[in-house]
């Protein structure tokens, strides 16, 4: 057969259904634009829909008073956000919070001392990684409390002056939202310390899942955001799903949405696809820099909030 550019079947553009219309295209901003005008002039195509839709299903969700829960890994707490963690849980944005081993260690040596994220590398030159006295000395009073961990961490920072303006687990004990904490044993730099029983810690560890457990099985119709937690949250969110479908609780139809620098095969499949491949919903998957599209999904909450 010859290939003959005479012959091609061209159609009509008029009957064709195209993925890019006008009306999605980008507005136009100013230096002193207001950012919730910013926010409404981007392009709504591909991550700004993404994050339209994501804010939209935390604000109707926080109207009919559905567990909104915030789950992330340390490096969000390492760029820079605790503070606005804090906003969103006095804003009522998120109702409960869940983190790995590196994100309470990060709010604690934050809130109490101002300074976290030490240089690994140069550590491991002399065995000095790790080997803080304070960290792993308030860790240690936080899990012997026997109020879990994430509460017992609240509640050294609030006793010991800590900064209560930066620090996530302080500002959830204050405001009374569940904050937990789902290590993994030897993993932390708090684990080889003296301070650290492990025995204490795996019970706290299992005072907090079964407190997360109960936050998941109230998710009916509700949001889950993972941020920056590539294996832990995202396995502990998937059994603890698992766990409370199996004794009836009625989860179903939820918006899971994961944040991260790139897509991570756990988070993918445990928070975005699986739960709601099987219970109904939607999902929501941005991929960035936390620092960057963590506050600019701040920026579409509002923009969704100040809608008539």
């Amino acid at each position: 057969m010859k290939f003959d550019r005479e012959k091609l079947k061209l159609k009509s553009l008029a009957g064709r259904t195209s993925k890019v219309t006008s009306d999605l295209l980008s507005g136009n901003w100013e230096a002193d634009t207001p950012v919730t005008e910013f926010a409404n002039s981007l392009p709504d195509i591909l991550a700004v829909r993404k994050l339209r839709t994501l804010a939209a299903a935390l604000v109707k969700s926080r109207k009919n008073g559905g567990t909104r829960l915030f789950m992330y890994g340390g490096h969000v707490i390492k760029c820079g956000l605790g503070p606005l963690i804090v906003r969103w849980l006095d804003e009522g944005i998120f109702t409960a919070l869940a983190t790995n081993g590196a994100g309470s260690i990060h709010d604690l040596e934050m809130a109490l001392y101002g300074a976290t994220s030490e240089d690994v590398q140069e550590g491991i030159r002399d065995g000095s990684f790790g080997m803080w006295e304070e960290t792993a000395r308030h860790y240690g009073k936080a899990i012997d409390r026997g109020k879990g961990i994430g509460r017992g961490i609240g509640l050294e920072i609030l006793e010991n002056g800590g900064n209560i303006a930066i620090s996530p687990f302080a500002t959830a004990v204050k405001n009374g939202c569940n904050v937990t904490v789902h290590p993994s044993l030897g993993a932390d730099i708090v684990h080889p310390v003296r301070y650290v029983n492990w025995a204490v810690l795996g019970k706290e560890a299992e005072r907090d899942f079964i407190s997360f457990a109960e936050v998941v099985g109230s998710l009916a119709s509700g949001v889950v955001l993972n941020a920056g937690s590539a294996v832990v949250m995202p396995e502990v969110f998937l059994k603890a799903l698992s766990s409370v479908r199996n004794l009836g609780f009625p989860v179903e139809n939820i918006t899971t949405a994961d944040f991260d620098m790139i897509k991570q095969y756990r988070s993918t499949f445990n928070v975005v696809r699986r739960p709601v491949n099987a219970l109904g919903g939607q999902t929501v998957e941005v991929t960035g820099h936390h620092e960057l599209m963590l506050p600019l999904l701040d920026v579409f909450i509002k923009a969704e909030e100040g809608k008539k």
